[in-house]
């Protein structure tokens, strides 16, 4: 049978997607053209303007249709205050509990040098920048508690080891409404070390 370049084309598109492997764009592939057109051609229009129209905030690294996003030009956030996520869904995640009300900058990844992520792929320069332009007062680190989160943060500490600024990490432990007879012992462990006064 004849391969249909087109095809390959737009399931080799479909597999630069974070979890869609081979199978799964070409699933999604014929999905497309055969199911739903439309939504098809909806979704390349989409895209498009998201890519044309979407950029950086020079302040925050997340993405705005300004030079500035609305949360860095908000009257109302703490401006003493900067919280140093991975991604724009973790800032997200964040906002969503409305338990912070400061600045943010997003690193857009993190430091991984087995995949040959530096600390110039993830604009700590930026950061540096945004830091030194500043009255910030506090850092907090809120990256992962992965292993490449953990290094992240710590970098990071160290870049700003000589500015003086308070630098905090999120906290670890057990979840609300978690029950310690089913928390991993990692967490239980961590929860024990950062226990705080009541």
């Amino acid at each position: 049978m004849k391969k249909i370049e087109v095809l390959e084309n737009l399931v080799d598109a479909l597999k630069i997607l974070p979890g869609v492997g081979p199978k799964s764009a070409l699933r999604l592939s014929y999905f497309l053209l055969q199911r739903n057109r439309n939504g098809a051609k909806n979704l390349s229009e989409k895209i498009s303007n998201a890519l044309e129209q979407l950029m950086h905030c020079e302040l925050c690294n997340n993405f705005s249709e300004e030079p500035q996003c609305s949360i860095c030009l908000s009257s109302k956030r703490d401006v003493n205050t900067i919280c140093i996520v991975e991604m724009p869904t973790d800032l997200l995640m964040l906002e969503e509990t409305h338990s912070y009300n400061g600045l943010y900058f997003i690193l857009m990844g993190r430091l991984s040098p087995l995949d040959g992520v530096g600390p110039n792929d993830i604009h700590l320069s930026k950061l540096i920048k945004r830091v030194k332009n500043s009255n910030i007062k506090e850092m907090i680190l809120a990256t992962n508690f992965t292993v490449e989160g953990n290094a992240t943060a710590q970098y990071i500490k160290e870049l700003f080891k000589d500015v003086a600024i308070k630098t905090t990490r999120i906290a670890r432990g057990l979840p609300m409404g978690g029950e310690i007879e089913y928390v991993d012992s990692g967490t239980l462990a961590q929860a024990i070390v950062e226990r705080k006064a009541i």
